[in-house]
């Protein structure tokens, strides 16, 4: 489902074209995607970015379009990955308190939205490889989308909830959207927390024992 469709389909399920309910639809198409993106990690929307630490600098900023961390790891010399274990703020503070506690960093910690705090501090312009989620451009306003393509009703039932909201709807019909978009979004939830996590590999398909 393109976004042309997506708006078409939100028009006729709510039977309101009224000029104001219309300029909001991309409003309620953005918020849909930002609680969809906020509720599951989805594996296909994963990016990695490389760049340097600075020395004596506990802080590296996150990717603008950054939603959380998958992974970050320094990249040694001779090419080869140190990865670095994810803790709290705290733990990296109490541990490494002062700056002059330099080195190799090997934990790190979601400082704030746009910033990660590493422990112990650069101590030289490291090599740093983030694999991270990312929130991926608006159906809006490219057009299209991996979620519109693969799980439109997320997108729809998504949006028809902001859209009765909006409308003042009855509660009825809203509870209905809900319970369908939490439908949806269950299996959204299945695919990216399993489907993609398995290969044939690990063994995930129920086999039955042969006498």
């Amino acid at each position: 489902m393109n976004y042309a469709e997506l708006y078409e389909s939100i028009i006729d399920f709510t039977e309101s074209n009224d000029t104001t309910f219309v300029e909001n639809i991309p409003t309620f198409v953005k918020n849909t995607e930002k609680r969809i993106y906020s509720t599951v990690l989805i594996p296909v929307l994963r990016r990695n970015v490389t760049g340097n630490m600075t020395a004596n600098n506990k802080y590296l900023t996150c990717p603008s379009d950054f939603l959380s961390p998958y992974e970050l790891a320094v990249v040694k010399a001779d090419g080869s990955y140190e990865y670095l274990l994810q803790k709290e703020v705290s733990y990296v503070r109490q541990n490494y308190p002062e700056p002059s506690y330099a080195g190799v960093p090997k934990y790190y910690a979601q400082f704030d939205e746009n910033t990660f705090i590493l422990g112990p501090t650069p101590s030289s312009s490291y090599v740093a490889e983030l694999h991270y989620y990312y929130y991926p451009e608006s159906i809006v306003t490219l057009g299209t989308s991996w979620v519109g393509e693969h799980f439109p009703m997320c997108l729809l039932y998504g949006a028809l909830c902001e859209a009765n909201i909006f409308l003042k709807g009855e509660g009825d019909m809203q509870q209905n959207y809900e319970k369908m978009f939490q439908e949806n979004m269950a299996l959204l939830k299945n695919y990216a927390d399993g489907r993609t996590r398995n290969d044939n590999f690990r063994l995930t398909e129920p086999r039955i024992k042969l006498q």
